[in-house]
């Protein structure tokens, strides 16, 4: 069983000082198979009184991990058969991660340093990393020297953040990597590229392998020699980039930067970083990476559109996430775990406070592959199964529900930050409102899926209307 996720996935990357509120954000949309479920569990802090050894079945890394693994949410796959692939979490700190956005490197660069079949990947990436860390900027310290003595499987793009700083990590062959440090007032999507562009070697904002300026130079892989440009050093420019690349992109950046004249999905010169003209929160996040195209010619679900780019939220999406890291509260309360089971545009980015301790039982299901209710999964990718057939249709009853929901959301988030100001136990707080949350969300989408499933039996092709005046 080989799930091969290299053709995945879209992130979103923001600065504190990019969002309304000042808390950073990180997202993306996991993708892979149209079905492949996922669970939401929490790891809770464990000391090892042995050795804490990590040994992936995905393809035999063996790597020594600290003896201390602190408390972090995760969403691993419905069976390990072939390894974890934890993919986003937030840990007891307050720092997340989610890994990974999937990247391709060039045949010249991978001739040189070509990547290692039992390196590291992404099945491995936040189990190894995230319950080891205190601040993004470790992160990506921890991460990069795993990588230079392990080396890389795969080359992929990494987020962190932290109340302060949101950092994206990208891995460029089997032994060199570079991180740039998001500026607080910009943001970043990307879309299986490599995306870091302009290097520079004396800001602290820029986190590299050892020796990478000496392996390009010595291997002559720079076209430009007046500069280091990571993208277009390690990257590729091909046909596929821009049917299945950059127009996820193009509108990304159209949506935050709309007076921008940005008239051409296949451009391979979109900026990384970039400042939006009007601040995000957190449901402009959720938005993009529940589009697609609408608004434009692209939009593959109006019928004479023809399906001619990759939209950002696909029906092989197994789940989305947005991160949400808040300086003003506690990490138990300012950091939120948003989480949309099943295809985003046709799902819900349910809220769950960083500080849980358990998740609710829908979403530690260990279904198999086949559909089944107990699974929420199962429960938010049937309103996506059901509403296909006849988008159009139903398209307003979902975005109807999704948009109460989204205005209950905020009233039970501020309602625990009250409560959290007299609330010793931050994490039974955190707990028990996640509990009401999701289980709201969870049945308003059983109801909505009773809805759909009766207003479809009028839909049959053996449907026959018989004319009254007979």
């Amino acid at each position: 069983m080989n799930i091969n996720k290299l053709s995945a996935c879209t992130s979103i990357l923001i600065g504190k000082n990019a969002t309304i509120d000042g808390s950073t954000i990180i997202g993306r949309n996991e993708d892979a198979k149209s079905s492949w479920p996922k669970r939401f569990i929490v790891k809770k802090r464990e000391q090892f009184d042995e050795k804490n050894i990590f040994k992936s079945k995905y393809n035999e890394l063996t790597i020594e991990l600290p003896s201390l693994r602190y408390k972090y949410t995760c969403t691993p796959e419905w069976t390990d058969n072939e390894g974890l692939f934890e993919e986003d979490g937030i840990n007891e700190y307050g720092v997340a991660m989610s890994a990974t956005e999937s990247t391709y490197a060039n045949d010249m660069v991978l001739g040189f340093d070509p990547l290692l079949k039992n390196g590291i990947s992404e099945e491995a990436i936040i189990t190894i990393v995230l319950p080891y860390i205190k601040s993004a900027k470790e992160g990506v310290i921890r991460l990069g020297e795993l990588i230079e003595k392990f080396g890389a499987a795969e080359t992929n793009g990494i987020l962190f953040s932290d109340k302060e700083s949101v950092w994206y990590f990208e891995i460029g062959s089997g032994h060199h990597w570079v991180a740039q440090r998001i500026p607080d007032d910009s943001y970043a999507v990307v879309a299986n590229q490599m995306a870091i562009q302009e290097i520079n070697f004396n800001n602290d904002n820029f986190l590299y392998s050892k020796n990478i300026k000496t392996f390009v130079l010595e291997n002559n892989l720079n076209k430009n020699k007046n500069t280091f440009n990571f993208r277009n050093i390690f990257g590729t420019k091909d046909l596929m980039d821009t049917i299945y690349n950059t127009p996820r992109v193009w509108y990304g950046q159209k949506m935050f930067n709309p007076s921008d004249t940005l008239d051409n999905p296949k451009s391979q010169n979109f900026k990384f970083i970039r400042k939006p003209e009007e601040l995000i929160d957190i449901f402009d996040a959720e938005k993009y990476l529940s589009s697609h195209y609408e608004g434009t010619e692209f939009d593959p679900t109006i019928s004479k559109n023809k399906n001619v780019y990759r939209p950002i939220s696909l029906a092989k999406t197994q789940e989305s996430h947005l991160l949400q890291i808040n300086e003003k509260y506690p990490p138990e309360i300012g950091s939120i775990h948003w989480l949309s089971m099943g295809v985003s545009a046709q799902s819900t980015f349910v809220p769950f406070f960083g500080g849980i301790t358990d998740t609710p039982s829908e979403y530690k299901y260990e279904t198999g592959l086949n559909y089944n209710n107990k699974s929420a999964y199962w429960i938010f990718k049937l309103t996506g199964v059901l509403m296909d057939p006849h988008y159009k249709t139903f398209e307003n009853i979902i975005n109807d529900n999704k948009s109460e929901l989204r205005q209950f959301y905020l009233q039970k988030i501020n309602e625990t930050i009250k409560e959290s100001n007299s609330e010793k136990d931050l994490n039974k707080l955190a707990t028990k409102k996640s509990f009401e949350i999701s289980n709201h969300a969870i049945n308003v989408f059983k109801k909505i899926n009773s809805n759909l499933i009766t207003q479809s039996t009028d839909f049959s092709p053996l449907n026959f209307k018989t004319d009254e005046n007979l």
